[in-house]
């Protein structure tokens, strides 16, 4: 070989290993990945990630109780995607993620006593399920008693991502049609919903644990499943 063939050939090689992952996952017809620092969140990272949930992208995102697949709370045609994704039907609940107790009271009619509560367990690793606002899409509430499930969470690429965005995200757990257990492994995400998701946020290890499910509807605290959050100051 020539030294100009060889130099042909490195500079070849070269410019195939410097693709960007978007144009790789793009022939690939995969998903992004994207690893982003859990304690302290690079601002582009999160731009991204907001942009991609803003224009209709599903996406999974760390919390602090398991990671979640979730999209853009006025976005039907997402949600249906996530329908199809964990083979889920007209009757699951969703799960409104908010930045802060100000955006939840937007989402929800709150009783005196249920603000306490929420006003001394939020953020954290809690879903409240309370009666639903004018504000909530029908297509989120629960049909009987016109209720939602809604979460603060207390993970800061969470909140990162709900601060770009400026706006609530629909969420369910990452449980696939065949499992039990939720997706833990960010890679192992990678593997089997690479090609179903627009976007994988690696935000290092999260619990194994869904989040506490208390009803507050009536402004009673009810204890409907135990996760990880403390279910002893509602029991």
């Amino acid at each position: 070989m020539s030294a100009f063939e060889d130099q042909y050939t490195r500079i070849a090689t070269f410019r195939i290993e410097c693709l960007s992952y978007c144009s790789l996952a793009a022939v690939l017809n995969m998903g992004e990945f994207l690893q982003v620092n859990g304690t302290n969140p690079e601002p582009r990272i999160v731009q991204r990630v907001a942009r991609c949930l803003l224009q209709g992208g599903v996406v999974v995102y760390p919390t602090d109780s398991t990671y979640a697949l979730g999209c853009h709370i006025g976005n039907k045609a997402a949600l249906d995607r996530i329908r199809q994704i964990r083979c889920l039907d007209s009757k699951h609940h969703f799960t409104l993620v908010c930045r802060d107790l100000s955006e939840l009271a937007i989402y929800s009619q709150v009783h005196n006593s249920a603000y306490k509560i929420l006003k001394a367990y939020t953020p954290g690793p809690y879903t409240f399920v309370l009666k639903a606002s004018p504000e909530v899409p029908r297509r989120l509430k629960q049909t009987k008693r016109k209720t939602i499930g809604l979460r603060v969470p207390d993970n800061v690429v969470a909140q990162a991502i709900l601060e770009q965005t400026g706006g609530a995200i629909m969420s369910t757990s990452l449980i696939l049609p065949d499992q039990s257990e939720q997706l833990t492994d960010p890679y192992e995400m990678r593997m089997k919903l690479g090609k179903t998701v627009d976007m994988i946020v690696d935000g290092g290890a999260c619990s194994v644990r869904p989040t506490t499910l208390v009803d507050l509807v009536d402004g009673v605290p009810e204890v409907l499943r135990i996760g990880n959050g403390d279910p002893r100051p509602f029991q």
